[in-house]
């Protein structure tokens, strides 16, 4: 069995159907609350469902939620949401870049993480194994210390840079990833530092087969993304809609070119839709259902335009690819 860890369950990949592969559902990131950004803040669970409800009966199946510890999950909400609407939802283990790790921790946090201020302190006080050891407890046994397991396991780098705590939480995932055989996915800041992200990752004796690597469309680079193709990883465009990083028109285009050079196995496509104004039922964005409804019959025009089969290549990216990112590697 090719099998996929949902928060409710595990099921066949199979089940999976159309996927989101990245995005965030209900989430208080303590780094922005604090700083009083309201829009960064996913706090309203039952707005939240109502874009998940629009996904589903648009005939959605899966979301992959890629918020990890330090981006504030509201793990109840998001598995309400999940049994409330029937979508399947993966959740995340692992980190994300370290500005973030500048916010305070909780009390709820501090208890269960060992007593530390700030994510930065526990993350620089901690050993690579006592991380990693973190992680593989979200994947094995539950999220924060719940029974609602993780499906991934993720690590982030900033802008142009790998920081020495950054580097030390990629090489914590990448043995959680050979204990609990979980999926792998990364943040780039921008596109950036994916192919130095990956040598991190085969210095651990990582199969590069086995990660995903997020933001590829905010950094439109022809040569790098035939760069990083090459090493086997999965591409995630998941900044579909985003116009003000670079006109559909291209992150169409670069998706095509990929294509051309046979690497249409290898591409995902989602909205990392994080923010209130992106949501429809929080701030009248486009929403959850703007990729389904609008975006993939705009690709398949375009597909068809540049004589390439775009239902072929849209079952590809949000179904079969899925299913061989998001399983279980034995």
């Amino acid at each position: 069995m090719n099998r996929v860890r949902t928060l409710l369950k595990e099921i066949d990949a199979t089940e999976m159907g159309f996927t989101y592969s990245h995005e965030h559902i209900v989430c208080v990131p303590p780094y922005w609350k604090e700083r009083g950004k309201n829009d960064l803040l996913l706090d309203d669970k039952e707005k939240s469902k109502l874009d998940v409800k629009d996904f589903a009966n648009l005939g959605g199946q899966t979301i992959v939620d890629a918020t990890a510890i330090d981006y504030g999950r509201c793990i109840k909400d998001v598995v309400d949401i999940s049994k409330e609407t029937g979508i399947h939802i993966v959740g995340t283990a692992g980190f994300n870049k370290s500005f973030l790790w500048e916010a305070k921790l909780d009390e709820r946090l501090k208890k269960l993480l060992g007593n530390f201020d700030t994510f930065m302190e526990w993350i620089d006080q901690s050993s690579i194994n006592e991380l990693a050891n973190h992680v593989i407890q979200e994947v094995e046994e539950g999220l924060e210390g719940t029974n609602y397991r993780a499906g991934q396991v993720k690590f982030g780098t900033g802008y142009n840079s790998i920081t020495p705590l950054e580097e030390k939480t990629i090489r914590a995932v990448a043995k959680a990833h050979l204990e609990t055989k979980a999926p792998i996915h990364s943040h780039t800041e921008a596109g950036t530092m994916a192919l130095e992200q990956i040598e991190i990752l085969k210095q651990e004796g990582i199969n590069i087969r086995n990660l995903s690597i997020g933001h590829m469309d905010r950094n439109l680079d022809p040569y790098l993304h035939l760069q990083v193709a090459r090493t086997g990883a999965f591409l995630s465009f998941d900044g579909i809609a985003k116009v003000k990083y670079a006109p559909e028109s291209s992150r169409i285009q670069a998706i095509f070119d990929l294509v051309r050079a046979g690497f249409e196995d290898q591409i995902l496509i989602s909205g990392d839709t994080a923010r209130k104004s992106y949501y429809k039922h929080y701030d009248y964005g486009l929403g959850l259902e703007y990729i389904k409804k609008i975006w993939v019959p705009r690709f398949i025009d375009e597909a068809e335009a540049q004589h390439l089969d775009g239902e072929k290549l849209i079952h590809k990216f949000f179904v079969d690819n899925p299913m061989r990112c998001f399983s279980f590697k034995d």
